[in-house]
């Protein structure tokens, strides 16, 4: 199963802007991996990007938090392709134990609606 070296250490800059002031990696399938995905120091995020309407049940800051930080990395690099990021989205709540249901949701949610630096 994919993992986390370390859990993301998201640090308060302003409203609802975060950044990370460690790097770590994400390992893609099982560990150790030869696909790692490597958020940098000083890298900025906003967590999940939930429309403020539905914070009451999505915060940004729920459990899929730090799944969201590397999918926010990979659709502002614009790294491989969106269906790739949102692959890797899912992947990760699945290992931080995002319930079934939710993590479906925001995984659909992203593949229709997210927008990053991709063609």
């Amino acid at each position: 199963m994919s993992s986390f070296t370390k859990a993301p250490r998201p640090e308060l800059i302003g409203d609802y802007k975060f950044t990370i002031v460690e790097s770590f990696d994400f390992h893609v399938g099982e560990y150790p991996s030869d696909e790692v995905i490597t958020v940098p120091e000083g890298f900025r995020t906003d967590l999940a990007s939930v429309p403020r309407v539905l914070w009451s049940i999505f915060p940004p800051h729920g459990p899929w938090a730090n799944a969201a930080v590397i999918h926010d990395y990979l659709y502002q690099t614009g790294y491989k392709t969106k269906k790739y990021a949102d692959r890797v989205f899912l992947e990760a709540m699945t290992v931080l134990k995002v319930p079934k249901t939710t993590r479906t949701l925001m995984y659909w949610a992203v593949r229709i609606f997210g927008k990053g630096n991709y063609k």
